[in-house]
């Protein structure tokens, strides 16, 4: 982890690479209450049987629940100090090139694209890329917009 003393700092460490987190395990239990709170019980996710048949021989994450552990990561990735608060503002570009299967691991790096100013404090584009262990294609790629609020 990355830890800046304020926005300065970040902005000076625009192209700079941060990570890997620690490893995050996917398990069935995960899955089943990502689909409960979404409501997207597609059968590639929950029904276990079922997908050992389809075509990834076990049940998948969601996209979005991959996506979903963005906000897990960030504070492993970089964190800044003297601001009021760290929003999520938004994403870019969100991509799943490869699926997730249950029992596997993820982790995340993130590279600092840009720091702007803007109206309500600064904001920060972090391409993140969800790596699944033992694959070198990631399985979530996005940019998160980071918005840092100032603390005065």
């Amino acid at each position: 982890m990355r830890t800046f003393a304020n926005v300065q700092e970040l902005k000076a460490a625009v192209g700079e690479t941060f990570g890997p987190t620690e490893w995050r395990e996917i398990t069935q239990q995960r899955v089943d209450t990502f689909a409960d709170a979404t409501d997207d019980h597609q059968w590639i996710h929950v029904d276990v049987d079922r997908a050992k048949e389809g075509p990834f021989g076990t049940t998948i994450a969601h996209g979005f629940l991959t996506l979903s552990l963005l906000p897990s990561f960030l504070p492993e990735l970089l964190t800044v100090e003297n601001v009021a608060m760290m929003v999520n503002f938004g994403l870019n570009k969100v991509r799943f090139p490869k699926p997730v299967p249950v029992g596997s691991r993820l982790r995340a790096t993130g590279e600092l694209v840009d720091v702007k100013n803007s109206p309500a404090g600064h904001l920060a584009t972090l391409k993140v890329s969800i790596e699944l262990e033992g694959e070198r294609r990631p399985v979530c790629t996005a940019e998160s917009l980071l918005l840092f609020v100032s603390s005065e």
